[in-house]
């Protein structure tokens, strides 16, 4: 599967590069103006995406890594914390039964 993350990536950036050089030569002509820019802008956001399909997903989207590393984190404390405080209950009942 990284393959071909890998693989799309490099296609999407081929495609980005030859799409910003024909923004950029529209861009130099007066009248092609208004039609070189929106095409160099959708060049840059191709060149991220191709980035983002390039590298693993905790690099492209940390935030979202984070958020998953923090709720399997909290999963985890609350069944210890209920654990716990299970043990200590029945200690108490039987602290109280003596």
């Amino acid at each position: 599967m990284r393959f071909v993350r890998g693989l799309g990536g490099a296609l999407l950036w081929i495609g980005a590069s030859l799409l910003g050089l024909v923004a950029v030569l529209l861009c130099v002509t007066v009248i092609l103006l208004p039609v070189g820019i929106p095409l160099l802008m959708l060049s840059r956001r191709m060149f991220t995406r191709a980035v983002a399909l390039m590298l693993p997903r905790a690099m492209s989207h940390p935030v979202d890594e984070g958020r998953k590393k923090g709720k399997k984190l909290s999963r985890k404390a609350r069944k210890k914390a209920k654990k716990k405080a299970k043990r200590q209950a029945e200690k108490a009942a039987k602290k109280l039964k003596r």
